[in-house]
């Protein structure tokens, strides 16, 4: 698994990868979440377009899939895996706005003792402040 996100990772940089294709790759782990969390696509599939469902197996798929994109460390989104992984897979005009956005939602998380619960806040904000940037399978 880590060595197939490398080689998406050199791609993407290399030649920039498109938003659907971001997207697309994101679904690896999407599919690999949703079943370790007992969650169904009617309860995840418009986390995207803002619809964060209060739900404690919905927020730990969140946590999920940020784990499997290796941007969690000690429990807590780590800014620096973020900007890392933002750097190699999203298109270049979303670059700076997205981590712009990180840099505003980070400190989220820091609310909550629980994993699940601070990561989906963040992420949450990730939408909330920048719509168009935000990019969930």
């Amino acid at each position: 698994m880590f060595r197939f996100l490398l080689v998406l990772a050199f791609i993407g940089f290399a030649h920039g990868m498109t938003r659907a294709q971001v997207k697309k790759t994101m679904t690896i782990m999407k599919n690999q979440c949703m079943p370790k969390n007992s969650v169904t696509e009617e309860q995840v599939g418009s986390i995207e377009q803002g619809v964060f469902p209060e739900d404690k197996n919905v927020k730990c798929y969140v946590a999920c899939v940020y784990k499997n994109l290796q941007v969690i460390k000690n429990d807590r989104l780590d800014r620096a895996a973020i900007s890392k992984q933002v750097d190699m897979l999203y298109p270049q005009e979303l670059r700076e706005p997205t981590k712009k956005a990180v840099e505003s939602c980070i400190h989220v998380q820091d609310k909550y003792n629980d994993m699940c619960e601070g990561v989906f806040a963040a992420a949450k904000c990730l939408y909330e402040t920048n719509p168009p940037c935000f990019i969930f399978p």
